[in-house]
């Protein structure tokens, strides 16, 4: 494989017949030739205003007030802000995020449909807090009750729904420990399908274990990752501003999230309306404090936000103001390496080929979030391919290895790595026996004079 040397940086040309893990740092955008590599990498090392854009504010400048914050972009998983992102607190309604999946799940799966008939038992009906008025016996459709419960954070409507999914909100509640442990959130423990502390419970339906929900910021992150990705539609529900939840209702129900981008023309909620912003739920109680879990996307990159124990109602949604702006100020999501790209002209080992190695490139996309005004991010690309061996003939498109790209924002706490496969980029032929006897000599012949060298 062949490497890029400058004066700030050195580097090695490895036979890729070595089998062996190697390593470089070169500055990366989408390039089509070798030649833009190498301009690149004149220029890049040495670019001030990139240096002074890869290091950003700390999260101290934000005078943050409440128990804990993140700032995630969900398609790479980069933190950009993190403050007591580990510490589990009281979630409130954001567990109803939890529910929110499992239902839509389910619907996806075709294991329940948007419009079966939910008859309302006696656990919902005496559910309090936020709530629709659902008396037992009363029947509505999943799709109703979702809405409800998205938009307006009804608890009664996640109970209801979550009894028709399972049996029981306690059996429910296993499904969503389950999820959330597939889901990698760590510091997570449901104890309902609301957010409701146990006591606020009724009495008959609480568990027998007097423990509560608890939830990191860093896990609700996850959890509204998880929804993005596998779930996108859910802005279907999150963004309406208001819902008539029954014809005979007086008022419809009103959006809970005062951050929706759509109540800039709302005299009462434009100073909190945020451009981009269509999700994702709000919670609070006693012991959690102010919660808001929210997303927003602007010029092509979404970010989540999370903060958990504001002080007031409307400082939750000033609180996410900092965080998101901080991300939108500062970084950006950048395509550093192309798939298929033959930039770094990568060489795979091949036995008994007409040629000995052949060319791979990379068979995905790699995206990082990067600050702004860096034109080409330093990465450190790791190629292994001790696991594969091609033997010919070999065929374009099959694995040959892995690259692994590392990326560090100066400034920034933990480092940006994907790892892809590196796939043939050309068709081998099996060699002659006549060329593979010579071939054998001249490695016989090369080992005899490498030892009398030593």
């Amino acid at each position: 494989m062949k490497f890029i040397k400058n004066e700030k940086t050195v580097f090695k040309k490895i036979t890729a017949s070595t089998f062996i893990t190697s390593m470089l740092i070169l500055p990366v955008t989408p390039f089509s030739s070798p030649a833009e590599i190498s301009a690149v990498a004149a220029e890049g090392t040495n670019d001030t205003a990139s240096a002074k854009a890869d290091s950003v504010p700390s999260a101290d400048s934000l005078n943050l007030h409440l128990k804990s914050a993140v700032l995630m972009e969900p398609t790479t998983g980069k933190v950009l802000l993190s403050v007591n992102a580990d510490t589990a607190y009281a979630p409130a309604s954001m567990t109803k995020m939890m529910t929110e999946y499992i239902v839509m799940d389910k619907v996806k799966k075709g294991e329940i449909s948007w419009n079966d008939t939910v008859t309302v038992k006696a656990n919902a009906d005496q559910t309090i807090g936020a709530s629709v008025h659902l008396a037992e016996g009363e029947q509505h459709t999943v799709k109703e009750l979702y809405t409800a419960m998205a938009l307006h954070s009804a608890n009664d409507a996640a109970v209801a729904l979550a009894e028709f999914a399972a049996g029981s909100e306690a059996e429910f509640v296993k499904l969503m420990n389950e999820e959330a442990q597939r889901m990698g959130m760590t510091k997570t423990q449901y104890i309902n399908a609301t957010g409701l502390d146990r006591s606020d419970m009724p009495a008959a339906f609480r568990p027998a274990e007097e423990k509560e929900t608890k939830m990191s910021a860093m896990d609700v992150a996850k959890l509204v990752q998880h929804i993005i990705q596998d779930q996108p539609e859910f802005s279907d529900f999150t963004s309406l501003q208001t819902y008539q939840f029954r014809e005979t209702d007086a008022e419809p129900l009103v959006n809970s999230d005062w951050m929706l981008e759509a109540n800039k023309n709302d005299p009462e909620l434009k100073k909190y309306a945020y451009e981009g912003l269509d999700g994702l739920k709000t919670g609070y109680t006693t012991n959690a404090g102010y919660c808001f879990a929210g997303t927003a996307e602007r010029d092509g990159m979404r970010l989540i936000s999370v903060v958990m124990g504001a002080e007031t109602m409307g400082s939750r949604f000033t609180e996410t103001k900092k965080v998101l702006d901080y991300g939108f100020d500062h970084f950006e999501v950048k395509q550093v390496v192309a798939a298929k790209s033959s930039a770094q002209e990568e060489k795979a080992p091949v036995l008994d080929g007409k040629e000995t190695e052949v060319s791979v490139v990379p068979d995905q996309t790699i995206h990082f979030v990067v600050p702004k005004g860096v034109k080409s991010p330093k990465l450190v690309a790791e190629t292994d391919f001790s696991n594969e061996g091609l033997t010919a003939p070999v065929k374009e498109g099959i694995k040959a290895g892995t690259v692994t790209y590392t990326y560090r924002i100066n400034g920034v706490e933990g480092a940006q790595t994907q790892t892809v496969n590196l796939v043939t980029a050309e068709e081998i032929e099996k060699a002659g026996w006549f060329r593979l006897m010579f071939r054998s000599i001249g490695h016989f012949s090369a080992g005899i004079f490498s030892d009398v060298n030593e």
